[in-house]
């Protein structure tokens, strides 16, 4: 069964009868391995080729699909065709040439790829894969075809397809063979994963998993070569399956770290802001302000239609009450009186609803009840866009278990679009597998029965093993990853792709900062919430963070300090847990993690540790 990108279900109104006909042809009878797009803007000059079809053992395959009767063609040669509407008789690109111009523009644009030509002596520096296009009238059989043009090339019959060439009562066997006939030429090696990955990543540039430091490649010169990275990222056929699926309404995204929440949400973001029939807003909400920081660097790259608005919960409640003079009079207890006064003034009306076309909700596991009330009400009822993401086992800033209530009674009306993502990407295997067994056996073995946390799947590379080293005081722990970050930025790890993550800034010993300085090494400090407001991902410093606030980030090479160092109850480690899960999970290719103090949660993480490499 193939792949189709968007589902059938989220096209809406825009696939006409005959598109829909062949997708779900598509979906039933190609291969398991075939991914098919749908009417998705494509590569530099973003054509709208009705279908793309990429099979790794037969190619790429370019379809426009006409639901044309063959009565209303009046006429056509081999590059206009007229036909009758309801305006009138008028005169189209032949779909022929349509398609070839899609087809070609596509493919010389992947050729600027060293990486997608042939390697083999006779077809050096043709594309890597077969590739062909063709045409599928849906209304129109070979029999009339014939009859009204004689002429067979003007419609010629290894191009064009007519609905009773392919058809939903043939085998899949015959399908394949009619639909791969368009391909011309074949070759003896199929292309790899890689390729796949490298095609999607320039087709659809918008599903690339970038750092907030990429710039985009120009295209000035339409000859040159494309600097492409060597390795790339981008989101799996499922997550991009999913995020360009969302639809209309109300979703919820129950998504594991590393999983790509934030990179669908940004997705999400991104397409509704390109929407010119929203007339509000967008509001882009989460938790953590230095994540709202990092979402704004991604963000303003784009040119946007609609207006998005990216904050933290606090930043955006304390901009409604100024707006409406009911700030608190007093600095003592500022938050809690804040959010009571948005809580009051929503519920009075003093602050109004609907204020937005679409909220999305990022890190929803640490907003209360009442906030996420006043977030519902703030969609526009007549767009109705909501998304909410959120991870349990992130919880980290709640004193009780997250979302111990329902989404239905707080306005998040999302019943049976429910999205689970469980397969963790960030981290290399190896780093996934030492965060899971640090926290998850604890947390299981601390929570009720009727909830247990569940440890992700490992999609991510090959690594080295994290490294966890006990000192005996806080000035050697500093000396060690001092050296240790210098090692990484000489094997080509950028500052701002390093941090040192520790349970609290304020715990830390000024020695740090004395050592950086002396090691010539550029640093951020962050310890007061203005420091997170000035956060910028695309300077090049090595940031100094708090676990807490360390959330929704990744860097290359992580070194978390002070680690056995206890914040709250020693009798349960849970919240301790979870801030290290957190932590250890900012962490996409390198961890090194270090400790002093000798406590149950040092015992802990050693015993861990020693289980897992001693076993291993």
């Amino acid at each position: 069964m193939a792949t189709i990108i968007p589902t059938i279900g989220s096209c809406g109104n825009k696939i006409t009868a005959g598109e829909k006909r062949l997708a779900r042809i598509f979906e039933s009878n190609l291969s398991s391995d075939c991914t098919c797009w749908y009417d998705i803007p494509t590569g530099e000059k973003q054509t709208h080729p009705d279908f793309i079809i990429l099979d790794p053992q037969r190619g790429l395959l370019f379809i426009e699909v006409k639901d044309w009767y063959i009565s209303k063609i009046k006429s056509a040669n081999k590059t206009h065709v007229i036909y009758e509407t309801s305006d009138g008789d008028i005169s189209l690109t032949h779909p022929i040439e349509q398609v070839r111009q899609y087809s070609y523009g596509a493919i010389n644009y992947l050729k600027r790829d060293p990486q997608l030509l042939q390697d083999n002596e006779k077809y050096k520096g043709q594309f890597c894969a077969p590739y062909g296009h063709g045409v599928y009238l849906s209304n129109i059989t070979r029999k009339q075809l014939n009859k009204y043009f004689s002429n067979s090339d003007i419609f010629p019959s290894d191009i064009v397809i007519c609905k009773d060439e392919i058809t939903e009562f043939m085998s899949s066997e015959e399908i394949s063979l009619r639909l791969f006939s368009l391909v011309k030429h074949t070759f003896s090696k199929e292309i790899s994963n890689k390729q796949v990955d490298r095609i999607r990543w320039h087709l659809y540039p918008e599903i690339r998993i970038t750092h907030a430091l990429d710039k985009p490649e120009s295209s000035a010169n339409p000859i040159s070569v494309l600097r492409t990275p060597n390795i790339i990222k981008i989101m799996d056929t499922q997550q991009e399956l999913l995020a360009r699926s969302l639809g209309e309404g109300h979703r919820i995204i129950h998504g594991v770290a590393g999983s790509g929440k934030t990179l669908i949400l940004l997705y999400r973001c991104l397409h509704l802001a390109k929407d010119n029939n929203l007339k509000k807003p967008i509001l882009v909400v989460c938790y953590n302000i230095m994540l709202a920081q990092k979402l704004k660097s991604l963000i303003k790259s784009h040119q946007l239609t609609v207006p998005v608005e990216i904050t933290n919960f606090h930043a955006w409640c304390y901009k409604q009450a100024k707006i409406k003079n009911i700030l608190p009079n007093s600095k003592q207890n500022f938050i809690e009186n804040l959010e009571q006064a948005v809580i009051t003034g929503f519920q009075n009306k003093t602050i109004a609803a609907e204020q937005y076309s679409a909220v999305l909700i990022d890190e929803g596991h640490d907003f209360k009840q009442d906030w996420l009330k006043i977030l519902a009400g703030m969609v526009d009822s007549e767009t109705n866009y909501l998304l909410f993401l959120y991870d349990d086992a992130q919880s980290i800033y709640q004193k009780k278990s997250s979302l111990d209530f329902t989404l239905s009674s707080v306005g998040i009306k999302a019943q049976g679009r429910t999205t689970i993502l469980d397969i963790n990407y960030r981290n290399t295997q190896q780093i996934l597998h030492f965060a899971t067994s640090i926290a998850f056996d604890y947390l299981n073995d601390h929570i009720e029965d009727n909830f247990k946390y569940h440890k992700p799947d490992a999609g991510g590379l090959q690594g080295q093993d994290p490294n966890m080293l006990i000192f005996d005081n806080h000035h050697q722990e500093i000396i060690h990853i001092i050296k240790w970050l210098k090692q990484q930025h000489h094997t080509g790890v950028s500052w701002n792709d390093m941090a040192i993550l520790c349970p609290s800034t304020a715990h830390l010993s000024a020695i740090l900062v004395k050592e950086l300085r002396d090691s010539k090494i550029p640093h951020y400090f962050i310890a007061s919430s203005e420091d997170k407001k000035r956060y910028s991902p695309q300077s090049d410093f090595l940031s100094i963070i708090p676990l807490p606030s360390s959330k929704g980030l990744e860097f290359h090479s992580v070194a978390v300090i002070d680690s056995s160092n206890i914040m709250g109850n020693s009798d349960d480690l849970s919240d301790e847990i979870k801030r290290l899960y957190v932590g250890f999970t900012r962490a996409t290719n390198n961890l090194l993690v270090t400790l002093h103090q000798k406590n149950v949660l040092s015992r802990h993480l050693t015993s861990t540790y020693n289980q897992i490499y001693n076993n291993a």
